[in-house]
């Protein structure tokens, strides 16, 4: 809803299509190519080791965003070329937020 100088309040769409959501996303070409890692005590020895959490990095490579200028969102990424035979990509995003 807007109010305007006059205190009258009208309703305005915000969302038209689904991509009116998303404020920025971005690419991950090699999503498991950086294993997180993290170190741990030992309690019985008080040494620290370093173990795999099973989970990878999210390397930002490629991203599109709109900003109160420039509300146009890139839809389609930059092409990547790779040379092994099976990566996984990773996309994030950040979705809009609506107050109500």
């Amino acid at each position: 809803m807007l109010k305007d100088k006059n205190g009258i309040v009208t309703k305005e769409k915000l969302t038209k299509t689904w991509t009116d959501w998303i404020d920025y996303w971005s690419v991950d070409f090699d999503f498991e190519s950086k294993r997180e890692i993290i170190r741990v005590k030992d309690e019985a020895t008080g040494e620290a080791e370093e173990i795999w959490t099973g989970d990878y990095i999210f390397e930002n490579e490629w991203q599109s965003f709109r900003t109160k200028k420039h509300r146009t969102l890139k839809l389609t990424s930059a092409y990547r070329e790779t040379d092994k035979k099976r990566v996984k990509i990773a996309c994030e995003r950040a979705a809009h937020e609506v107050s109500g």
